[in-house]
């Protein structure tokens, strides 16, 4: 039996709406205390302990290491006359930003963020490049927090100029027309000491003009009378526009707004004034705009406003609703590039600019193609193409001829052709049809015996797609399954499918992914004691109250950066933001509804759960480790049973965007080691 560190219980007790709740984990929700600082030393000596004792950690760890080492290239894009792309060699922490003037030229560092920390924690967390392809505006990030911090390259000189932008969270840059500034959007400067815990309101639109101190920078926007409004500023492709779209928490919904910057003078008019639908500017033509929405159709279509008649009644449907589910539009070569999905795979028409069909793209099979970016008159464009067996190809496009060549083909260490993909469609409780990719070597037996992964997120309108993964890969060698199933919650059939799995409808997601691992054991590709279940975030989430309302169920669990206290989440950071998805613990019944499949508050006292490792990492402010902390100590209280319930605690690391390479493969392998400890894995 492993010995768990101690983890004290206060006397703390909330009251909601007369339902008294202990809270007795409190005080591990201050990450800076010397007591929370040992509590995460203590855990990680008892999790690391157990899985150095695991013998084929290392040699999986090998192999992730030897399958990583591939180059990977980013999709290339174009600014002024010329090209950039991102690319990594294989095993650098972070990818490298390159431009070029011809695609066959020899390419130029433009920016390496690997020089910018010893240890890989500083990352690129996003980019903007003048129209005339001048200079670099780009935001990095530290050891993974959410808050950034913007500077400019001079692209010709490699010169980093003066400029320093602090105190951006959720946003990115936009260049105006002339190139002399830019656009982003930031909050007050935070308290230093409660940076990574406090929460965001009052998010602020900025143009900041070059060469200026960033306290001279003109505020363009702001709502003082709504706290939790968030601003994004991008400019119309032909300078005239600055559009203004209006978030309010997580939800798809938006306002749109406008200012026309031929006018010195011009206030900001509010287009669309209302949350009831999303909007999506495309492009503009003179005082056309072309906009994506939902509004009156759940699976997106395409119209167009003319600003000087913008009454509803003059609005033109262009691309109307289709059965698949629309996920975005491009403008190129005067004709309109929409990216579908078709039961979550990718699906790219082109059509004119009245609306007419004119070719469906290509692609090279069952997967997931983005791409398609580029200017109004741009005749070229590249996209890129993945599956679960073959990683990202990048191919270029004519929008004249409507032909894809190979562009950049990796060449990876990985037999994909031993694999198929499947995708069926399972029976929820309720009997709603849920999409599923299983993944696997050919010629698998369906005996029951096969070492199974199950993942999903089911939350947010995001959709999960085909893509390739070292990680996922490893696992397939070593005769493991692979499943993704597409729950409600996501976006993949559009609004109605993402509002089937929110706010009081959030146990469908929990029953789709119950429903998924039943179909599973059923057909004989695994069992429960073979049967391991993932997810991250939203999908930490899912983990955690499955894993409590079924924990007979799964052989192990996997809840990573998840968000595991129903009743505390919107009181940090952005979680605020999220009870658009979830509800208000203020409200009565939302209050009943999160109490119900909150992990945290589920977890049962001499309960035998499956095999658990948490993970998260001490800089995550999107979803604050309180979450896994809380949920960590309360599992290993209440478990009854010689399963390891487990907590791995990352250092200098956040929720996972930029996270360097080095900490993604250790973390791979110890994941691995893991599963293949618990489910009794042969690794050959």
């Amino acid at each position: 039996m492993l010995q768990y560190p101690e983890s004290k219980q206060v006397e703390q007790v909330d009251d909601y709406n007369g339902v008294k709740v202990a809270d007795p984990y409190r005080w591990l929700e201050d990450p800076d205390s010397a007591e929370t600082k040992a509590w995460v030393e203590a855990q990680n000596q008892v999790t690391f302990g157990y899985l150095d004792q695991i013998p084929e950690r290392e040699s999986i760890k090998q192999r992730l290491t030897k399958l990583w080492n591939y180059e990977k290239y980013g999709t290339p894009f174009k600014r002024g006359d010329r090209y950039f792309y991102y690319k990594n060699d294989g095993l650098q922490n972070q990818s490298v930003l390159y431009t070029l003037k011809t695609l066959n030229d020899q390419p130029v560092v433009l920016l390496d963020p690997n020089t910018l920390s010893d240890d890989g924690t500083v990352a690129l967390s996003g980019i903007a490049i003048s129209d005339n392809g001048k200079y670099l505006a780009y935001g990095i990030s530290k050891s993974g927090s959410d808050w950034q911090e913007w500077y400019v390259r001079d692209i010709a000189t490699q010169e980093t100029l003066t400029d320093e932008i602090k105190w951006v969270k959720f946003s990115g840059a936009d260049w105006d027309a002339a190139s002399e500034g830019f656009y982003y959007s930031r909050y007050d400067e935070p308290d230093e000491k409660t940076k990574l815990e406090a929460v965001n309101y009052y998010q602020k639109l900025y143009y900041h003009r070059l060469g200026t101190a960033q306290s001279e920078d003109v505020l363009v926007y702001e709502r003082p009378d709504e706290k939790e409004w968030g601003f994004s500023g991008g400019v119309t492709e032909d300078g005239r526009y600055l559009i203004i779209s209006v978030w309010k928490g997580t939800d798809r919904k938006n306002l749109l707004f406008y200012k026309d910057l031929s006018d010195p003078n011009a206030e900001v008019v509010e287009l669309i004034n209302e949350f009831e639908a999303g909007f999506d500017v495309v492009d503009s033509e003179g005082s056309t705009f072309w906009i994506e929405t939902d509004l009156d159709a759940p699976r997106s279509r395409l119209i167009k406003i003319d600003l000087t008649k913008p009454e509803r009644s003059n609005w033109q449907e262009i691309i109307p609703e289709a059965e698949e589910t629309l996920r975005g539009v491009n403008l190129l070569n005067h004709q309109l590039v929409a990216n579908y999905l078709k039961d979550a795979r990718s699906q790219i028409k082109i059509f004119s600019l009245t609306g007419e069909l004119l070719r469906e793209v290509e692609l090279p099979g069952i997967g997931s193609a983005g791409g398609f970016g580029g200017k109004r008159e741009e005749t070229e464009t590249f996209y890129n193409f993945s599956s679960f067996t073959s990683p990202n190809t990048i191919y270029r496009y004519d929008m004249v001829t409507g032909e894809s060549t190979v562009f950049r083909q990796p060449q990876v260490a990985f037999d994909g052709s031993a694999y198929e993909t499947t995708q069926v469609f399972y029976p929820s409780k309720d009997g709603t049809k849920v999409p599923m990719f299983i993944t696997h070597k050919k010629g698998l037996k369906l005996d029951g015996n096969n070492p199974t992964l199950l993942y999903a997120y089911g939350g947010f309108n995001v959709s999960l797609t085909p893509s390739f993964s070292v990680s996922r890969a490893t696992w397939l060698e070593m005769g493991g399954v692979y499943v993704l199933a597409n729950l409600r919650g996501g976006g993949e059939y559009g609004e109605a499918w993402h509002q089937a799995g929110m706010k009081h409808n959030k146990q469908n997601v929990f029953d789709d992914f119950i429903g998924a691992a039943e179909w599973l054991i059923q057909h004989k590709y695994t069992s429960s004691e073979k049967l391991a279940i993932e997810g991250g975030s939203n999908g930490g989430l899912l983990v955690g109250a499955c894993m409590t309302q079924r924990p007979d169920l799964f052989a192990a669990a996997l809840p990573a950066v998840g968000v595991m206290d129903m009743l505390r989440f919107h009181k940090f950071t952005i979680g605020w933001a999220w009870m658009s998805e979830y509800g208000s613990p203020e409200e009565p019944e939302d209050f009943k509804v999160l109490y119900a499949y909150s992990p945290l508050h589920q977890l049962k006292a001499g309960t035998r759960y499956p095999s658990t490792m948490v993970t998260t990492a001490d800089h995550d402010d999107r979803v604050v480790p309180a979450h896994s902390f809380k949920f960590a100590a309360a599992l290993q209280a209440a478990h009854k049973g010689d399963n390891p319930v487990l907590i791995r605690i990352e250092t200098k690391a956040g929720h996972g965007a930029g996270k360097p390479t080095a900490k993604v493969i250790a973390e791979a392998a110890d994941k691995w080691g893991f599963l293949v400890r618990e489910l009794g894995v042969e690794v050959k």
